[in-house]
């Protein structure tokens, strides 16, 4: 962090006036209470003068304002805390995200391209280098990172979309290689290196980021990278496609699939487990029964919110019924990696053929039961095993089958994950911390994954530790920065932003209401919507209600939005 006047920058030594900036900044034109400033400048338990200090630190901070020529009114002491004002031409970070609005906003891609890079040459060095706050580290790094990551991916995006492939390796190269688990960089850099040519290049790229997700993840590459995989082995052409209109500022939107280019498809002889999946034993009975059943309807649907564990559900009942389908069994995954669903035609051409055998057809991530149906009549007979957030009540309506809707996790299948996924030692020795930390991740399947992946990656963070800082900001902090899809704020907000603007607002607003029953005054068919879109549960003859992770995410998301519009230039 440093401060420009004319032609003399001066950075900042590591302090406590200087972690106290830094919250501030961090929060440009927000009322920041003065709890979470005592925390940001103290780390540990404030002491009983902190509230005196933190006057002192604000004193020396508006003394150094005055030293460069700045209005000491920039920092303003309101009730409950204190409030930093910033505009465009005061703070890289507010600039940062103008520009990013504004490329959303952009007439064309070479327009949309400038602002971007323009964006991204604000960023110098690692953030808050010198800030010594843990919180802050912790917590508003990785979500700084995040956002320029998005950034940086939308702008290799359009790079390749306008034929720049020797241009964009170098940027490809490097954030490939920081961020391995973070697919799209990898994606679009075996793209680049494929169409200059070099086609050994891009299979060896993408071979090494297989090998470390089955080996360090237990995952396999996600759709976009196993279609270009299947390309580069038939040997065809990638002609460059035009970019998708991003569909806000600083998020990424990920080119159609190239004409002749295969979708995300894969049979397999053996499938995997999942890793330390739990629970949802009664499902799994359920779901085996039907999918083997000799006669009648074999088709299962499985909703339910976003990140409540759809997907690992059907992955862990195709292994185990796999013996029962020596056809193989095939997924098909519908939605890309930023959400948006894979066209009907696409998805009906790759389609297995029919096999010897029974065949088990996994069709992932369906948006919605026009994307289903026609897929059905290819899939006659296979039995079929169907995702998504919606309850597709049109499928089970005409083809027969089941809908099992997914609740989040019992307490004692939320410990039992968490203890396969840490160790059951680290667990056991704290079983208090360890039902807190359920609680700050909602027992969302996906929010416990993501804890769990924070605990193994720091083997001295305590259990009870963890669960007090996620439980400060769990939507904020349920994040890895290496993976959008582990990430709470990236799986809701495709969730939300994939519905139509009434239906976001409807959400927002019962998210904003007190616990219990939201829906008093609501119109039956936007709550019947939400319900339907995995984001609202029950209804009548029972009262409606939103899971607590989610109204968490809807009154972040509020405010969010509310700091964003006063920041943004008039």
């Amino acid at each position: 962090m440093s401060i420009a006047h004319g032609p003399e920058t001066v950075v900042l030594k590591p302090s406590k006036p200087t972690s106290l900036l830094a919250a501030l900044l961090l929060h440009p034109n927000t009322v920041v209470s003065t709890a979470y400033l005592l925390r940001a400048v103290w780390d540990e338990e404030p002491p009983a003068t902190a509230r005196a200090a933190l006057q002192t630190c604000v004193l020396r901070l508006r003394r150094l304002f005055a030293k460069y020529g700045i209005s000491a009114t920039t920092i303003e002491a309101v009730p409950g805390g204190y409030r930093m004002h910033c505009d465009t031409k005061t703070l890289d970070l507010v600039q940062f995200r103008a520009l990013a609005a504004r490329a959303g906003t952009a007439a064309g891609p070479g327009e949309e391209l400038y602002r971007l890079r323009e964006a991204l040459s604000l960023w110098q060095g690692q953030p808050l280098a010198n800030v010594a706050s843990r919180l802050l580290q912790d917590d508003a790094v990785p979500a700084l990172e995040q956002e320029r990551l998005r950034v940086l991916e939308r702008v290799c995006d359009l790079e390749l979309a306008a034929g720049n492939c020797h241009q964009v390796l170098v940027d490809l190269y490097e954030s490939a290689r920081r961020h391995p688990v973070r697919e799209r960089f990898t994606e679009q850099l075996v793209e680049a290196l494929y169409r200059t040519g070099r086609q050994a290049e891009a299979l060896a790229e993408y071979r090494t980021v297989r090998d470390r997700l089955r080996d360090e993840l237990g995952i396999d590459p996600g759709p976009g990278l196993r279609r270009l995989e299947l390309a580069i082995l038939r040997a065809e052409e990638l002609a460059p496609a035009p970019p998708e209109p991003a569909r806000a500022a600083g998020t990424t939107a990920v080119p159609a699939l190239p004409s002749g280019a295969s979708a995300p498809v894969r049979a397999a002889r053996a499938v995997p487990p999942v890793p330390a999946f739990a629970g949802r034993e009664s499902d799994r009975r359920a779901m085996a029964a039907r999918l083997t059943a000799p006669d009648g309807p074999r088709l299962v649907v499985v909703s339910g919110a976003p990140g409540i564990g759809k997907s690992a559900l059907a992955r862990q009942t195709a292994h185990e019924v796999q013996e029962s389908f020596p056809g193989g069994v095939f997924t098909l995954q519908l939605a890309r990696p930023d959400g948006t669903p894979v066209a009907v035609e696409e998805a009906a051409r790759l389609m297995p053929e029919p096999a010897t055998g029974r065949r088990l057809v996994v069709l992932d991530g369906a948006a919605g039961a026009w994307q289903v149906l026609p897929l059905l009549s290819v899939a006659e007979d296979a039995a079929v095993l169907v995702t998504s957030r919606r309850q597709l009540a049109a499928v089970v309506a005409t083809h027969g089958g089941a809908v099992h809707r997914l609740d989040v996790l019992r307490s004692a299948e939320a410990h039992a994950l968490l203890a396969g996924l840490v160790g059951a030692e680290r667990v056991a020795a704290e079983p208090a911390a360890t039902r807190e930390l359920a609680a700050a991740c909602g027992h969302f399947p996906l929010a416990l994954r993501i804890a769990a992946g924070r605990l193994l990656t720091r083997p001295g963070l305590s259990v009870a530790a963890c669960a007090a800082w996620l439980a400060e900001d769990p939507t904020a902090r349920l994040a890895l920065a290496e993976d959008a899809g582990l990430s709470v704020p990236e799986v809701l907000g495709q969730a939300l932003d994939a519905l139509a603007p009434d239906l976001r607002e409807a959400f927002l607003r019962l998210g904003a209401r007190a616990a219990g029953d939201p829906a008093a005054g609501e119109d039956d068919s936007v709550l019947e919507q939400l319900v339907d879109a995995g984001l609202l549960e029950d209804g009548p003859p029972g009262p409606y209600r939103m899971h607590e992770l989610l109204r968490i995410y809807a009154r972040r998301r509020v405010r969010t939005h509310e700091a964003t519009a006063s920041a943004a230039p008039r």
